[in-house]
């Protein structure tokens, strides 16, 4: 197997997790936000943390998204938590559950942080509860 072809086996696999995760509608925003300069970014998180650590079996999904979403809280990144509050949801965890995580991050990333990604969660859970 050469280089090409296990990259584009591990795209494959990681967009397949990435579609389970995040949903229809984000890959296909994303696939039509793809440019020549952020591609290569793109397929890196493609086939990194979607074929190689989404896919592992130690921890399900559902505890995937818990354990991102209370690192994107520490981290202040509300661009990414957007995405990962729907894939949280789409991986069977509860408004509660998601609630639980961002309010224990205020111990460990500070409350900021967690004020910050609570009206993020809000927002995101009003849209996918439609208003």
């Amino acid at each position: 197997m050469t280089d090409e072809t296990a990259h584009d086996a591990l795209r494959t696999t990681g967009r397949a997790a990435m579609r389970e995760v995040l949903g229809d509608a984000y890959m296909a925003k994303r696939d039509a936000s793809t440019t020549p300069l952020n591609q290569a970014l793109r397929h890196l998180s493609e086939e990194f943390p979607y074929a190689s650590l989404w896919t592992r079996d130690t921890l399900t999904r559902r505890e995937r998204s818990m354990v991102t979403i209370g690192m994107l809280v520490a981290l202040s990144q509300h661009h990414e938590l957007r995405g990962h509050l729907v894939g949280a949801i789409n991986n069977g965890c509860t408004e509660a559950e998601i609630a639980e995580v961002i309010t224990h991050a205020c111990a460990y990333a500070g409350f900021p942080a967690a004020i910050a990604a609570m009206r993020t969660a809000e927002e995101v859970l009003r849209d996918i509860r439609g208003g």
